[in-house]
């Protein structure tokens, strides 16, 4: 597990360090901070495109050699970023090292659920996913702290280092388990057949875009807004991690209690949450303390992640690692909107209601998964021979 979560930590590390670093990147580059966000798109679109693809050409490989496989694509994805020349270099390197991210968690979730005792489904994948929840309390801030003291180019270097050290890790603690008896790409196509795997994707590709809306732009906002001291934003961006935490924590244990309504309840808390951003990041305690709150909003990935293996079936690995391809649409589209609305200058508190606007549509989404599913029990119930 911890093999795993280190892992997680180097992915968690690379995908939200460069939120806090937007102004140093933009600077650097020659562009403006909302379009230097398209970079953070550009990461979530490699994770989108590379979680199906991998999952599948990879359904049969031994477990071990495809995470530390996946493990060294992310490493040298960082390296290059360090040393990307330009905005369009840039993009497509981060692209890149968002190719192998959604198969490693998705692959790693699988593990810790077989290893898991039966009713700890959820609490195992939310122990591989401290590791992401974790990078953002330690890891994002480190990292920060480099790339202000250093350039931003020495906090993906310092994501590499991690990916290797995880590599390492995971050769010498993890099983040596084999892929699932009968795995085959086509086996694990047959995920996209069910109509429960695709809105269980939709809640999280919408409504977890919400957090993305505001945290993509959290540093100018807290800085320009708040009046927050340059100096204070690692402190503010540990309390997101501490938020993330705690969040994990809690919301795997009230997912293997009670996984659909635990769902729901979270959308209606990041709706609140993000609808008080809006008013609280005028002043630094505030803010601060919204920011943590916000955090928290992460309690949904190990519940989504559980809902979706129970609805594929038998293509667990395919499901597993589009849960995180679901994820990072939620970022593309949150960071994606939120500088739109801040470009059209509805100024940088805009973020916390185009992410209500998010969580409140991924509200409507798990409805309609309610419905249909209520619907074809009764189907079932009605059928003759019943």
């Amino acid at each position: 597990m911890l093999a795993l979560g280190v892992g997680g930590f180097a992915i968690g590390t690379g995908e939200f360090v460069i939120m806090g670093l937007l102004p140093e990147v933009a600077r650097d580059i020659g562009t403006s901070i909302p379009q230097a966000g398209r970079v953070i798109s550009a990461y979530a679109l490699g994770v989108v495109i590379g979680a199906p693809v991998l999952a599948v050409l990879a359904a049969g490989w031994r477990r071990r050699a495809l995470l530390i496989a996946l493990m060294a694509v992310f490493a040298l994805g960082n390296f290059a970023s360090a040393l990307a020349p330009g905005y369009l270099s840039l993009n497509l390197l981060r692209f890149a090292s968002g190719l192998p991210h959604g198969t490693y968690f998705g692959v790693a979730a699988l593990v810790a659920t077989t290893l898991a005792p039966p009713g700890r489904r959820a609490r195992a994948v939310g122990l591989v996913m401290l590791g992401l929840t974790g990078a953002t309390l330690v890891g994002v801030p480190i990292a920060a702290w480099l790339g202000q003291l250093f350039g931003w180019r020495a906090a993906f270097v310092f994501v590499g280092l991690v990916a290797v050290l995880a590599m390492a890790m995971l050769r010498r603690d993890l099983p040596d388990l084999a892929a699932p008896s009968g795995a085959s790409p086509l086996r694990e196509l047959g995920a996209l057949k069910r109509k429960q795997v695709w809105l269980t994707l939709g809640i999280g590709a919408i409504g977890f875009g919400g957090m993305f809306s505001v945290f993509s732009y959290i540093k100018p906002t807290l800085t320009e807004v708040a009046g927050l001291p340059l100096g204070g934003v690692p402190l503010v961006l540990a309390l997101f991690g501490a938020g993330m935490v705690g969040g994990n924590l809690v919301g795997s244990r009230l997912a293997d209690k009670a996984l659909m309504p635990t769902i729901g309840g979270l959308l209606v808390w990041a709706a609140l949450v993000l609808t008080t951003f809006s008013f609280s990041a005028h002043h630094v305690a505030t803010a601060a303390f919204n920011v943590f709150l916000i955090g928290t909003i992460v309690a949904i990935g190990p519940a989504l992640q559980i809902r979706l293996m129970d609805v594929a079936d038998e293509a667990q690995t395919l499901a597993a690692a589009l849960n995180h391809s679901a994820f990072n649409t939620a970022n593309a589209l949150g960071a994606w909107l939120g500088g739109a609305a801040i470009t059209a200058g509805l100024g940088w508190t805009s973020t916390g209601w185009v992410g209500a606007l998010l969580a409140l549509a991924g509200l409507g989404v798990f409805a309609w998964s309610l419905a249909s599913e209520r619907g074809s029990l009764r189907a079932v119930a009605a059928s003759p021979g019943r």
